[in-house]
């Protein structure tokens, strides 16, 4: 929770201040050190920040700085004192990279005191992105198969924003290619834990590619070291982008992929998709089926220099 009281006196110059945020992709609790203090040395790591301008005349106009290389949905919520505001709150709105004006507040009463608190949350990825009807590839390398061991609303884990996940059993070292070319925004393959339950969650491996249409896909539980791409390239269709493996909420080696989009700054939503199968026929997979993936070539050389 923020609080800011307005001083006795405004400065007239425009002060440009960085709020001290403690972000997180779950949420974010904000302290100001003093009632009587425009600004504060930020504390936090995270690449999403909320500075504020203040101008003549007691109005407060806030940034948002997103420094990820996709968009991140932010949800604020505001109670005021004397106080008015361009946008109605709770306010969400997805932010591009870069630096983006947000919303301002003004004072009912410039002769009178004024005052905010709020909090805020965000997540990588857009609310406002339209999927569109791409049909994506298997992925994993051509000409191998399968099997499905929880699809679309499979009963274990495939619930709430996680609905239209697919999950393929896979030995750990397996070739993960990707579904659909894109920007790679984000990558972790530092860990070795895995487990079944939610507590072994943070420790999972993933590769995130941002699609043209403005959704996201996510490749998890991959394995330490497995990941062979890097943020800020851009991947083509069935190029190999990591191995498979069992880290995180794992019960066992397989590769988890969904599609999805933001809600809000606190909840994401997957999207559902059909892919092209080895007869060329693009459907919705069902669980417990297998799937071999259409033939062509692939650079298996990089495979075995990470294995």
């Amino acid at each position: 929770m923020l609080t800011i009281l307005k001083p006795l006196k405004l400065n007239s110059k425009i002060n440009r201040s960085l709020l001290a945020l403690a972000l997180t992709v779950a949420g974010a609790v904000c302290v100001w050190p003093s009632p009587q203090t425009f600004a504060a040395a930020p504390t936090d790591k995270t690449a999403v920040k909320v500075t504020t301008e203040h101008a003549q005349g007691g109005s407060t106009h806030f940034f948002v700085e997103n420094s990820e290389l996709s968009e991140v949905t932010m949800t604020f919520d505001f109670s005021t004192v004397n106080l008015k505001s361009d946008v109605a709150f709770p306010y969400t709105a997805t932010f591009k990279p870069g630096e983006t004006a947000a919303f301002t507040l003004s004072p009912l009463d410039t002769n009178t005191g004024w005052q905010y608190s709020f909090t805020n949350y965000y997540k990588l990825g857009s609310s406002v992105a339209v999927p569109d009807d791409y049909v994506y590839s298997l992925p994993y390398a051509p000409g191998t198969t399968h099997r499905i061991t929880q699809g679309y609303n499979g009963k274990f884990s495939h619930q709430g924003s996680n609905k239209y996940a697919i999950d393929w059993q896979m030995p750990e070292g397996t070739a993960v290619c990707a579904a659909r070319g894109g920007l790679v925004v984000k990558v972790k393959d530092d860990s070795d834990k895995g487990g079944g339950s939610l507590k072994y969650d943070p420790y999972n491996n993933y590769v995130l590619i941002r699609h043209d249409d403005g959704t996201l896909g996510h490749y998890c539980h991959l394995k330490k070291g497995g990941v062979v791409v890097h943020p800020g390239q851009i991947v083509k269709t069935g190029d190999l982008i990591a191995l498979s493996g069992s880290t995180g909420f794992s019960s066992g080696p397989h590769l988890h992929f969904c599609v999805f989009m933001t809600h809000d700054g606190r909840e994401r939503e997957s999207v559902p998709v059909k892919f092209r199968v080895a007869d060329g026929e693009a459907i919705t997979l069902v669980e417990g089926e297998k799937y071999r993936a259409p033939d062509r070539q692939i650079d298996v050389t990089r495979i075995a220099s990470r294995k």
